[in-house]
């Protein structure tokens, strides 16, 4: 008879929080598992059969990405690392490239960035917050 094969078991904790092993006993618990950013994908079906078959070479040709903008990275990161931190700090950080009046609007979601611009807050953003962690 072979041996049953071992798979760590991740979404388990032992009492002291570190993820479950072989010889783990006594009451488990759940694990944190932290998730970054969620992408909404679908399958076509005749394009899984032919990577199954062969025919296509890439797993990705076979999947479609869909774009959720409720769940964007603008709504999930940096919008409330906006709202964490003060006006004031943010007019001085932005400098020329944007008003306080624009920033209002940004932090109260009336309106949203152009791409460039949210780069360039996201850098400010991570600036500030290497700034609060000396």
């Amino acid at each position: 008879m072979t041996e049953y094969e071992f798979h760590p078991e991740s979404k388990c904790a032992d009492g002291s929080g570190n993820p479950c092993e072989r010889q783990t006993t006594g009451l488990l618990q759940r694990r944190h598992v932290k998730i970054d950013l969620i992408n909404c994908i679908g399958k076509e079906s005749n394009s899984l059969e032919t990577v199954d078959e062969g025919l296509e070479h890439s797993e990705k040709n076979a999947y479609t990405e869909y774009a959720d903008p409720k769940r964007s990275e603008w709504i999930t990161k940096i919008q409330p690392a906006l709202k964490k931190a003060k006006l004031k700090v943010l007019v001085e950080a932005c400098g020329k490239r944007l008003s306080r009046r624009e920033l209002i609007e940004l932090l109260a979601g009336r309106s949203r960035p152009h791409r460039k611009t949210a780069d360039s807050l996201s850098e400010i953003l991570r600036t500030l917050e290497n700034l609060n962690r000396r």
